[in-house]
């Protein structure tokens, strides 16, 4: 290779890395900014706990007491940002957390942490897996 295409490869690789961290903090802008309103902050902190198995938007919605209309554009934001999934069941809409982008955010807010020495502060969720239920026979 040429001198002039050796400074090519090292600009462009440098541009690929600036564009990398952008992106990653653009991600993290925009998650953190989905969670930065208290419906939206409560309706993922829901979603979290109740693991990978999600909750109707319905159950959602009466457990918050928030208006369906309401709801629905919180989720999509929510949505918008990565931070939760979306699956129908049936007539139901069921979201949940997506724990991944969870522990992509908290290792990017983290990945300095301690001078990176992330052994001490490398917190990351790792939920079980949703069982399927079988349903239940009432008895006689």
């Amino acid at each position: 290779m040429s001198l002039t295409a050796d400074l090519v490869l090292a600009i462009y690789s440098i541009f690929v890395e600036i564009s990398e961290s952008e992106m990653k903090a653009e991600r993290a802008v925009a998650a953190l900014g989905a969670i930065a309103h208290d419906h939206r902050l409560a309706i993922y902190r829901m979603l979290v706990e109740r693991g990978p198995e999600g909750l109707p938007a319905g159950l959602i919605a009466d457990r918050l007491g928030v208006p369906p209309s309401s709801l629905t554009f919180h989720l999509q934001q929510l949505l918008h940002a990565g931070l939760v999934t979306q699956r129908r069941l049936g007539r139901q809409l069921i979201y949940a957390a997506d724990f991944a982008a969870m522990n992509g955010l908290v290792s990017y807010l983290t990945e300095n942490c301690c001078g990176g020495a992330a052994v001490a502060c490398a917190p990351a969720c790792k939920p079980a897996v949703a069982e399927r239920r079988s349903p239940r026979r009432r008895s006689a």
